[in-house]
């Protein structure tokens, strides 16, 4: 397979670019990519560049060749408002989520978070899920990147204003309906998933009263980092491109 890269800059026709230094690294010393060998390149707009590594002294620049507009995002656009869990469970999360085609990914902290997160902490921690979202596009062939945003309190995601026609989900353990049982949506979907204890009746209710209708799984309680991932495999195996 010809490798992928994610270019963090706009790319146009003709060009020749310098790879990012970590990019670079890849091709040269993992893959033992040299002079003339082909890669593909993309920047997150969308569609693809075929290309051709070219040595400029010690470092390796790629020359773009032609374009192709590809598009292999599923015809429904759901975003991922996550609970943040312990551990490097959030990484495992952003990486499935994206190569099942989520289209954004909201980390949340609720009352029960384990994660708690402030300051240069929070902003390197989002910076490393963004990164975690780019290598999984390079891997499962997306050309379009998930945004993974800010951090935020859950109280203050609810005070936000929802997207026009958005369809909002919430996993619930013995909730009605099942997410067998709904109809497909005619516009986005925002699915919220929370943390490792769940979410406080009062966290309940605020989702609630911001639109958000409680379905479920099925009878079994599943873990955090497995009931997103089980929801979004279904919604895009019934509403998507599976």
């Amino acid at each position: 397979m010809i490798p992928r890269i994610h270019c963090p800059f706009t790319l146009a026709p003709g060009a020749t670019v310098d790879l990012p230094p970590e990019a670079s690294h890849h091709v040269t010393k993992v893959l033992r990519m040299g002079e003339g060998d082909a890669l593909i390149l993309f920047d997150g707009r969308g569609g693809e560049w075929s290309a051709r590594l070219h040595r400029v002294g010690k470092g390796m620049a790629a020359v773009l060749e032609s374009f192709d507009d590809a598009d292999r995002e599923p015809p429904i656009r759901i975003t991922l408002v996550q609970g943040v869990p312990a551990a490097d469970k959030m990484d495992w999360i952003v990486q499935k989520g994206t190569e099942l085609g989520i289209a954004g990914i909201r980390p949340v902290v609720a009352r029960r978070s384990v994660v708690r997160l402030s300051g240069e902490r929070m902003e390197r921690r989002v910076t490393h899920w963004q990164a975690v979202a780019v290598a999984a596009c390079e891997q499962c062939r997306r050309n379009r990147v998930p945004v993974v945003a800010p951090l935020v309190d859950l109280m203050q995601y609810f005070a936000e204003q929802p997207a026009p026609g958005e369809h909002r989900l919430m996993l619930a353990p013995g909730a009605e309906p099942r997410l067998k049982d709904l109809e497909p949506p005619a516009g986005p979907v925002t699915l919220l998933v929370g943390p490792e204890g769940g979410f406080d009746e009062g966290e309940l209710a605020a989702a609630r009263l911001t639109g958000f209708r409680a379905i479920s799984l099925g009878p079994r309680v599943l873990r955090t980092e497995t009931a997103g991932m089980a929801a979004l495999a279904a919604m895009m195996a019934v509403w998507g491109d599976y």
